[in-house]
């Protein structure tokens, strides 16, 4: 398998190796139609699609996850992205606004916070070239993360990568181990990442990353699926925004913490409804789906959740126009290093995984 640098343009807490749709892709190259992920996150499935030269569907509830997959399906250069960040930054001379408070005091240098600010307004302003849209990839994976003693590949004070630290806790953080913003070259860090990101070169696939909820979408319209390789929100994980606030702040969101969830997340209530949300995706993905359609998902359990999610998950599919196969088990979500232990202890972490394979009924 290729490396794929580019799938670590900007990483994400909840995320599944390349290897697992590799593996699923590689297991069903005779199938025909669009691959198709509708939970697709920062766009793994899309880009092991791109790998394999398959056309390739992403949907997500989060404006992050889309952002992200986007860039894994665009063509642009190294040159090109620098050029256009190093015009924006230097034409940028104004910005319109600064956040406030506190947190962006500690976690930003004045001279860094503006070239972040300045390129936050223009990607807002237009981001429709796959140039730009690679560069605002980039920048979002360099918002926040640690500090390094070798070449500086994030912008902020110490961070976690995958997720952004709150506020409050984040300032009693720094004021206690009396730690300042360093001064970074935004520019620098752009360069290095375009370097690192950019340095394989992929052919194009048809492709359709979109924003929307995936229990009503109408996003597939004239696309046949050949094979769905996914991985559900976890029962009680919940993708708050709250968890991704300083990527949601530089797409356009407020300075501040929100807790409200999306309004096209899959509903946490209770197993049985969350059962019953998934069970329409699944619904809307069979009427799409070609004779022959196959289906992977990936899936596990959180550790405060009293509910086996191995029948869940079967539940769901239950009349859902899938027919479940095998259960095989993907191990311990909690073997290797997980980065963001150095910030915060009390993690909600993933036990056990499985994946389940199915077939169109």
């Amino acid at each position: 398998m290729k490396t794929a640098a580019l799938n670590a343009i900007c990483p994400y807490y909840t995320m599944f190796p390349l290897a697992f749709p590799v593996r699923v892709i590689r297991a069903h190259q005779r199938i025909r139609g669009w691959i198709v992920d509708p939970f697709c996150g920062r766009g793994t499935t899309n880009l092991a699609a791109r790998l394999a030269g398959k056309p390739t569907v992403g949907i997500d509830s989060s404006p992050i996850a889309v952002a992200i997959a986007k860039a894994k399906l665009c063509n642009t250069t190294i040159d090109r992205v620098v050029r256009v960040a190093s015009r924006i930054v230097k034409e940028s001379v104004d910005v319109r606004s600064y956040p406030q408070g506190d947190f962006w005091k500690l976690a930003y240098s004045p001279s860094t916070l503006a070239d972040i600010c300045r390129l936050r307004e223009s990607l807002i302003e237009n981001c429709s070239s796959d140039t730009r849209i690679v560069l605002r990839a980039i920048i979002l994976g360099a918002l926040h993360g640690p500090l390094t003693k070798r070449s500086v590949s994030h912008l902020s004070n110490q961070c976690p990568r995958t997720y952004a630290p709150k506020p409050d806790y984040s300032v009693r953080y720094w004021n206690r181990h009396r730690m300042k913003p360093p001064t970074i070259d935004v520019m620098e860090v752009v360069r290095v990442r375009a370097e690192r990101f950019l340095r394989d070169k992929y052919a194009p696939v048809d492709n359709l990353i979109r924003l929307g909820d995936s229990r009503r979408t109408t996003n597939m319209k004239g696309i046949s699926i050949g094979l769905v390789v996914t991985s559900p929100p976890y029962y009680g994980m919940r993708t708050y925004i709250s968890d991704q606030w300083i990527r949601s702040w530089f797409l356009g969101g407020p300075g501040h913490v929100e807790y409200r969830p999306p309004t096209r997340e899959i509903e946490h209530s209770s197993p049985e409804i969350f059962a019953s949300d998934l069970r329409c995706v699944w619904r809307r993905l069979a009427e799409r789906a070609s004779t022959n359609a196959k289906m992977a998902i990936r899936f596990g359990g959180i550790h405060d959740r009293g509910v086996d999610h191995r029948e869940l998950l079967k539940h769901s599919l239950r009349d859902s126009g899938w027919r479940l196969l095998t259960i095989v088990d993907a191990g311990d979500a909690n073997i290797g290093k997980r980065q963001a232990n150095q910030f915060l202890k009390n993690l909600r972490l993933p036990k056990s995984e499985h994946d389940f394979y199915a077939v169109v009924a």
